[in-house]
């Protein structure tokens, strides 16, 4: 289990670093869709640290087990709040909202069973 939790989290850590990266940046992509879902641009600095801080928890989680349980329950209500977002504002292009909130919850059951 924490080799199959060590591929995951580690997968789940490189999105969301690039995801954090992007939002920070302003990226075109993110910013729309962000705007689609009626997010204030004043969030997206506080949002993107915590797709960042998810991403350091997951790999800290590797050593320190309870930060990875940490990390991956804030992970998954993250993007259960995303995915509740877009439904929200009837936005139904909620797959990779929906994908990764799988995958997050994906990585707490791991960790938890590792």
């Amino acid at each position: 289990m924490f080799i199959a939790y060590a591929v995951v989290a580690g997968l789940l850590a490189l999105v969301l670093a690039a995801s954090a990266t992007f939002t920070l940046q302003r990226n075109e992509a993110i910013v729309a869709s962000m705007r689609k879902v009626q997010v204030p641009d004043g969030w997206l600095p506080r949002l993107a640290t915590l797709k960042a801080a998810g991403a350091i928890g997951l790999v800290a989680g590797l050593w320190v087990t309870p930060l990875g349980i940490a990390a991956a329950v804030g992970v998954t209500l993250y993007f259960i709040g995303a995915v509740i977002s877009h439904v929200r504002v009837r936005d139904f292009e909620l797959a990779p909202a929906a994908v990764l909130t799988l995958i997050a919850a994906a990585a707490l059951v791991l960790r938890v069973a590792a």
